[in-house]
């Protein structure tokens, strides 16, 4: 199977003449290229997703704390509130509010996460999937098989554009996450590749110039709240291309324009912690309570 992942639309086009999902083409894919049994990378994926799903209750401690002392304890008032009902969106948005910001808590705390696909950007797609299948009562394989098309969807991305911070900003962190997992929204409520096509570009598009000012240089303020408003991004995606409502630039532009974007951004604003909110007198005392005085 001749996939390269250097254009979303070259996947979903074949997985329409294939008549099948997105995540099938990808499997059978990587067990070609990989000479492994689909089951092999099938089983390999799943365990993945059993991380994920082991994050949320240590997340979710309510005196959880950061090695730097930072940041914990907020996804755990998430879900008290989603839990006792007070939260305004429901159980389908809280839900994957206070598991995002857990996982990304846990990863704050050096607790195990899986890069999805970053540590800064881990708690997006998780948290997207991980809700799915509690809200709707999905099927774990239906769910593991999603995270094949956010692979996809990720690797096109890290090709043509970046997935890292220090390179394109955050909107290449929890931007490129955030599109990864509207596209596994979209497959796992029967959406068409196309849909996913549209979903990836409105996500991006959302999140276009974001950029990555981490306070003290630490991935979590506010890498964490971000985690939060990228999962609310995909579901806002999602939502949109589900109901047929398609994205007047394609995906592969966008990615590229995300690319040009991060490209023209100074250094202060790509992971240095320079610029931004690290700039503002509050992140310079957070540094400064971290580290000292001129820690840099």
């Amino acid at each position: 199977m001749d996939i390269n992942y250097h254009s979303l639309y070259e996947l979903t086009k074949t997985a329409k003449e294939e008549n099948c999902r997105i995540s099938h083409i990808v499997l059978a894919q990587q067990a070609e290229q990989m000479e492994i049994p689909a089951e092999e990378i099938y089983e390999k994926m799943r365990e993945n997703y059993h991380v994920m799903a082991s994050c949320i209750q240590p997340g979710c401690a309510p005196d959880l704390k950061s090695t730097s002392g930072l940041t914990g304890g907020d996804a755990y008032k998430m879900r008290q509130a989603v839990e006792a009902g007070k939260n305004l969106t429901g159980s389908l948005l809280g839900g994957a509010l206070y598991r995002a910001l857990a996982i990304s808590e846990l990863n704050a705390a050096m607790g195990r996460i899986v890069a999805a696909p970053t540590a800064g950007s881990c708690g997006i797609l998780p948290a997207a999937v991980l809700t799915m299948q509690e809200e709707k009562g999905l099927s774990e394989e239906d769910c593991v098989m999603s995270l094949f098309t956010a692979s996809a969807i990720g690797m096109v991305i890290a090709a043509n554009a970046s997935l890292a911070g220090a390179e394109g900003g955050c909107q290449a962190e929890c931007g490129s996450a955030s599109a990864m997992a509207a596209g596994a929204i979209v497959e796992l409520m029967g959406g068409t590749p196309q849909m996913v096509d549209s979903a990836v570009a409105i996500a991006i598009k959302n999140i276009l110039g974001l950029v990555c000012d981490p306070v003290a240089g630490l991935v979590e303020i506010p890498c964490i709240k971000r985690n939060a408003s990228g999962v609310a991004g995909a579901f806002v995606a999602a939502e949109l291309a589900l109901a047929g409502i398609s994205s007047a630039i394609p995906a592969d532009e966008v990615i590229m324009a995300m690319k040009r974007v991060g490209d023209t951004m100074p250094s202060t604003l790509r992971e240095t912690g320079e610029g931004g909110l690290a700039a503002t007198p509050t992140g310079k005392k957070l540094c400064e309570k971290v580290f000292g005085k001129n820690p840099f």
